[in-house]
């Protein structure tokens, strides 16, 4: 699946970015929150997320790099988020978070940076929906992929089948373009979100050019 990252959008020109994804043939909007404190930036919040799901069919997928997500998963649940995943290494207690996105009715992640152990997504994969590893170190866009990435999934995609979890979703968030999505997928990536790969240029082409990669 492929997930534009709206952080890349024009924003003074949002629904339209939104509207070329959806014609390119996007599978879900992925939105980054970061709160300055977990990442050294701020972006958006559960205000503009419910704007967003008011001018979209696409699913939206809340991304939640901050410190006590506890305290934003309500919100963004309210703001009609249908993907949450929150950072392994921004919660004491990651097992009450996923609870409390499923108590939403919601699709859990747990969200990994480059050099976290894998052991954290074992340990919570049982409760998850999805897995998001990172390809880049969290807080900015159009960073340089991290290879270390594919050794992290397959390994991952290996845990995942050999303990009858392969209903779990990988996500990979970071460097992601028309030139490695193919190798991406193929290590075992299930989603795939690109920010500058889409919003650099025409979306609408990018997302096509990049789903012909996957064929």
């Amino acid at each position: 699946m492929i997930a534009p990252s709206l952080l890349s959008a024009d924003f003074a020109n949002l629904a339209t970015e939104i509207k070329a994804c959806e014609k390119g043939g996007a599978d879900i909007l992925h939105f980054d929150v970061m709160d300055g404190h977990f990442v050294p930036n701020i972006t958006i919040g559960p205000f503009i997320a419910e704007t967003v799901k008011k001018n979209t069919a696409l699913p939206l997928d809340c991304h939640l790099m901050v410190d006590n997500p506890d305290m934003f998963i309500p919100k963004f649940a309210e703001a009609g988020a249908d993907y949450i995943s929150v950072h392994a290494e921004g919660t004491h207690h990651l097992h009450r978070s996923l609870m409390q996105i499923k108590g939403f009715g919601k699709k859990a992640g747990v969200a990994l940076n480059p050099l976290t152990p894998l052991e954290f997504a074992f340990e919570a994969a049982e409760y998850c929906d999805y897995i998001l590893l990172m390809s880049v170190n969290p807080g900015f866009g159009g960073q340089t992929f991290i290879d270390s990435f594919f050794r992290r999934v397959v390994a991952l995609k290996d845990f995942l089948l050999n303990n009858d979890l392969g209903h779990v979703l990988i996500e990979i968030d970071g460097g992601v373009k028309k030139e490695n999505a193919r190798e991406i997928a193929e290590a075992g990536a299930d989603i795939l979100v690109s920010g500058s790969g889409v919003f650099n240029g025409n979306v609408e082409e990018n997302i096509k050019a990049i789903i012909a990669e996957l064929q």
